[in-house]
C-alpha cells in the first residue's frame, strides 16, 4: 500500500482546517462534525504536540480511510522559521513568518532548571507604549491560535526534542512577546489551553503567564475562563506618568486596573496566587527613589511580587538604561517596604532579544511606524 503524504494534496486550495491550533474540545467537535468518533481528537493531539508529527499520513493509529479523508479537509501547518539566532548567553531567538507576510519573534531563555519561552500574540501592537520597540512598528493583525501555539511547537522542534529522552525544552511560557494578548482574546485563550492540556504540552497553570498592559474588560473576562498566572505591565506609580508611558492607562487608570487584577486573583482556586508587577526602569523618567516610595505605597494592599526590568535600548527611542546604582536604590526601597522584588537579568541583548526589543516585520495598518520615523528624522540636525 502506498504511503500517503501531504504532498499528495498540495493542489487543494488553502481552506483546510489547521489542526495545530485546535483545543481538545475544538478537536472533538471537528471529528464529530465529519462523522467520526470524538476519541480521535486525543490521538491526533498526541501526534501533533507529543510527537511533533505534521504529516497526517504518518498518523498510523488512524485508519487509512480516515487519513485519506483528513488529507482532503485538514492540515497540520506550523508557521515558518525565517531565521534563528543564538546569543552568547544561550538565549535563542526565532523570526517567524505568518500568513499575510508579517513576521513575529519568539525567544527561549534557558536557566539552570527551566527554559522560558516568550511568545508573541499579534503582528505588531496597537498600544504604542513609549518604551517598547514592538509598539513603534504599528499593528498588522492578530495571530491565529495555530500561529501562537506554533511558536511553542517550533521551539521544541528546533531542539529536536519531541522524542522522549531529550528533556523538557520549554518548561515555562510567557505571553510577553509582540502584541497585547488580551486584545487577541479567543486565540490566546485557545493557545494557552493547549499549553496546559496534558494531551499537548501539559504545563502547570503556574508556568504559563499572561502579561497585559491593562485591557480591563478582557481581563475581567479572562478570570471566568482561565487560571494562568498574571503579570501586569505597570511601569509607573501614578496615572500622570503612566499616561505617558502606557497610553491605555488613559482609558483604564491604575486604580481600575489593580481592582481588575484583584478580582482575577480572587477568582482563582489557588488562594496563594499573586500578580507579578512588571516595572521597566527608565533613566530619569521613573527610576528615582521617590518613584519607588510611591510605588510601595500604591501596592501596599495588593497581592503581588515586583519584577524590575532595566530598560533595554533600541534605535527608535531616546530613553536610557538606568545606572546600576539607580536600580539598586529603587530595589532597596521596595525590599525595605516588605516586597519580594527581583531584577530581571538582561538576556539575549546581543541578538536584540531582550525585553522590549522584539521587532518583527509588520505591514502597519496604523501608519504609526511611518509617523515615528518622520518624527525621528525631524530631530536630526544637518551640519552644512
Amino acid at each position: 500500500m502506498p504511503v500517503m503524504t501531504t504532498e499528495a494534496v498540495e493542489e487543494q486550495p488553502q481552506t483546510r482546517v489547521n489542526l495545530l491550533g485546535l483545543t481538545l474540545a475544538q478537536m472533538e467537535g471537528f471529528f464529530l462534525d465529519i462523522g467520526e468518533k470524538k476519541f480521535r481528537a486525543q490521538q491526533v493531539l498526541k501526534w501533533i504536540h507529543h510527537s511533533g508529527v505534521t504529516d497526517i499520513g504518518e498518523m498510523t493509529n488512524l485508519g487509512v480511510a480516515l487519513r485519506e479523508k483528513l488529507l482532503g479537509i485538514a492540515e497540520v501547518r506550523p508557521p515558518e522559521i525565517v531565521s534563528q539566532q543564538d546569543s552568547i548567553d544561550g538565549t535563542r531567538k526565532w523570526v517567524i513568518r505568518v500568513d499575510g507576510g508579517g513576521m513575529v519573534e519568539a525567544v527561549l531563555i534557558p536557566e539552570a532548571k527551566r527554559a522560558t519561552l516568550c511568545v508573541s500574540s499579534q503582528v505588531g501592537c496597537s498600544l504604542d507604549c513609549s518604551f517598547c520597540s514592538t509598539g513603534k512598528q504599528g499593528f498588522q493583525r492578530d495571530l491565529t491560535a495555530a500561529e501562537i501555539i506554533g511558536q511553542v511547537w517550533l521551539a521544541i522542534k528546533s531542539y529536536d526534542a519531541f522524542q522522549a529522552g531529550n528533556g523538557r525544552i520549554v518548561s515555562n511560557v510567557v505571553m510577553m512577546g509582540m502584541g497585547e494578548p488580551l486584545l487577541n482574546f479567543d486565540n490566546v485563550v485557545s493557545a494557552m489551553d493547549l499549553m496546559l492540556e496534558d494531551l499537548a504540552y501539559g504545563l502547570s497553570k503556574r508556568r504559563v503567564t499572561l502579561s497585559t498592559s491593562g485591557v480591563v474588560p478582557a481581563l475581567d473576562k479572562l478570570a471566568k475562563v482561565s487560571e494562568v498566572s498574571l503579570a501586569v505591565s505597570l511601569h509607573a506609580p501614578n496615572d500622570a506618568l503612566r499616561n505617558q508611558l502606557v497610553p491605555i492607562n488613559r482609558k483604564y487608570p491604575i486604580k481600575v486596573l489593580l481592582e481588575s487584577c484583584r478580582n482575577y486573583i480572587a477568582a482563582q482556586r489557588d488562594k496563594k496566587r499573586v500578580v507579578t508587577v512588571e516595572y521597566t526602569l527608565i533613566a530619569g523618567v521613573n527610576d528615582q527613589v521617590e518613584h519607588a516610595r510611591e510605588l510601595a505605597e500604591l501596592l501596599s494592599d495588593f497581592p503581588c511580587k515586583i519584577n524590575l526590568i532595566p530598560f533595554n535600548t533600541f534605535d527608535q527611542s531616546d530613553y536610557k538604561r538606568p545606572s546600576g546604582n539607580a536600580v539598586s536604590r529603587f530595589w532597596q526601597v521596595l525590599v525595605d517596604a516588605g516586597y519580594i522584588v527581583t531584577v530581571r537579568t538582561t538576556r539575549g541583548d546581543d541578538i536584540n532579544a531582550a525585553c522590549g526589543q522584539l521587532v518583527g516585520q509588520v505591514v502597519d495598518r496604523t501608519r504609526r511606524s511611518e509617523r515615528h520615523r518622520k518624527a525621528a528624522d525631524s530631530q536630526i540636525i544637518h551640519v552644512g
